[in-house]
């Protein structure tokens, strides 16, 4: 049986149809699955490679998954949206993604590649993947690319912020908290910002039933506001679990443990 193509025809229809997209001048989408490799062996079956793809796929990518991430996700800061769209848009993200869809059966690779087995090497995976996506923004625009995108990385895109939005919210925990105790929730003031324009920090104090009750700092007023809530938490958790030792000793001191 022959290995899937570097000469022959290819039929690509399959994968256009995993893409969710028709290509309006197919030799993009061709020179996209094309491996240098190959064009070395036969410089007249594409346009050319696909590295140039590559480079504009992979700009493209960060900025549909950024633009997605801050509708999603609209009180992260900056380094968790940093973080969240590296997870996504790393090798593996887009490995897995091409394995998804099945990208590595219609590349099209020198002999030397298809002996070692290059339609599993996870860099050729990557690197294609951001070239067709490339591909998709020159042939049909950027709408055209965020379409496809979204589609394909759906899946990473609800897992990262479904993990996000499990992180525990301490301003919502106190509240809840201070609600059913007061009647009231607790109120936050601005204390001090220090620092350059670009890298302020801002100082919170929180009030419950208007008593100070903790300090917290952060690179926003919301950020500043969670770590109060946060150490007035920690502190009624360390407070109890102390008290429940007292009790414990003290029954132990009297025989009743």
């Amino acid at each position: 049986m022959p290995p899937p193509h570097s000469t022959r025809a290819v039929d690509l229809f399959p994968l256009l149809a995993r893409l969710g997209y028709h290509f309006q001048s197919p030799d993009l989408l061709r020179q996209a699955l094309t491996h240098r490799s190959h064009l070395n062996e036969a410089p007249q079956s594409s346009p050319g490679h696909n590295e140039r793809l590559e480079f504009l796929g992979d700009a493209v990518l960060d900025l549909v998954i950024s633009h997605r991430l801050m509708g999603l996700l609209p009180d992260a800061d900056e380094g968790t949206l940093s973080k969240t769209k590296s997870q996504i848009v790393s090798a593996e993200g887009l490995v897995a993604v091409a394995r998804e869809i099945d990208l590595g059966p219609s590349l099209f690779l020198g002999k030397g590649e298809e002996k070692t087995e290059g339609r599993e090497k996870r860099s050729l995976l990557a690197n294609a993947m951001e070239a067709v996506l490339g591909a998709v923004y020159l042939d049909g625009g950027l709408s055209a690319a965020e379409t496809v995108i979204l589609h394909l990385f759906d899946r990473p895109l609800r897992q990262q912020t479904d993990e996000l939005a499990e992180v525990v919210d301490y301003k919502t925990t106190l509240q809840e908290q201070c609600q059913k105790a007061f009647g009231r929730p607790p109120t936050y003031r601005l204390t001090g910002v220090s620092g350059p324009d670009h890298e302020k920090i801002f100082a919170v104090e929180i009030l419950i039933n208007d008593v100070p009750c903790g300090v917290g700092v952060g690179k926003n007023k919301k950020e500043a506001e969670q770590q109060a809530a946060a150490e007035v938490l920690r502190r009624q958790t360390k407070a109890a679990s102390g008290a429940r030792k007292r009790v414990v000793q003290e029954k132990r001191e009297s025989g009743g443990l």
